[in-house]
């Protein structure tokens, strides 16, 4: 599955605590799932906070997406001793969901710079907006940004990914970071790896192999960022850089096995 190569990560790595700050533990049942934000993510938190309560089981879609993100909502594997984590990774059923890389990145941008969050602009949106949009004094919120008609375009979000000193003095936000980063498969051996493209079936088929497909049903998901949407998203973008953004993830296309965009990266 993985041809990683001089990229591969070390033996070293698995055992460096903030390299598992998204692997979510279950001891009860022996579960480890490296979640992966854009990736129904909030969904899968609400299945192992119900497996965590115990039985009788609650409905994962009564559970308020608030209360899953609270870090002490759930285990995470960072909080682990080197010797804890080994155990849990050579012995744990082992699962995560993955989803087009491109459309991911469309996902997110819609989720984090589109609507008002303050947050996610006051950490990145602004620096998109001085580097890209030229202006040497940002607005200071992004409420004025968009008064002034200055919010950052999916574009200036592709150049601030593209941008060589984004990662060397900010390092990727987990939403745009690149997936096999976050959940090492050229490291582990996972038991299962479903997709965004065939969330339900797949999200069936996991809870049959957990043994609760009976007991748990996941939650319905609207999927409002579909690969039919990629063409519309990326007009904006020069065909280099389109290419240039295939590169930074195209360990994501080849390792999870999505198709090279050509209708993309060569129109």
């Amino acid at each position: 599955m993985c041809e990683l190569g001089k990229e591969a990560l070390s033996g070293k790595i698995l055992t460096t605590a903030k390299n598992f700050g998204n692997f979510i533990v279950d001891d009860s049942r022996k579960i480890l799932y490296c979640y992966i934000p854009k990736v129904a993510c909030t969904n899968w938190k609400r299945i192992m906070y119900v497996l965590k309560k115990g039985k009788p089981y609650i409905d994962p879609a009564a559970v308020p997406p608030n209360a899953v993100h609270q870090t002490k909502a759930l285990k995470y594997l960072s909080n682990f001793s080197p010797a804890e984590r080994e155990i849990r990774l050579m012995n744990y059923t082992k699962f995560l969901f993955v989803r087009d890389p491109f459309v991911r990145l469309i996902s997110a941008f819609r989720d984090k710079f589109q609507p008002i969050n303050e947050p996610f602009y006051k950490s990145y949106g602004k620096t998109m907006v001085k580097l890209y949009r030229n202006q040497s004094h940002p607005p200071k919120t992004q409420k004025e940004a968009v008064a002034l008609g200055l919010q950052p375009t999916f574009y200036n979000f592709v150049q601030y990914l593209l941008d060589p000193r984004t990662e060397k003095y900010v390092p990727f936000n987990e939403h745009w970071r690149q997936m096999h980063h976050l959940c090492h498969p050229c490291m582990l051996e996972y038991d299962f790896i479903g997709h965004q493209e065939t969330l339900q079936e797949d999200a069936e088929e996991l809870l049959k192999m957990l043994e609760v497909e009976n007991e748990i049903k996941f939650p319905p998901t609207k999927n409002a960022t579909t690969s039919n949407l990629i063409k519309e998203w990326f007009k904006t973008v020069p065909r280099e850089d389109r290419r240039m953004l295939y590169k930074l993830y195209k360990w994501d296309f080849k390792i999870f096995g999505f198709k090279r965009p050509d209708e993309i990266l060569d129109s």
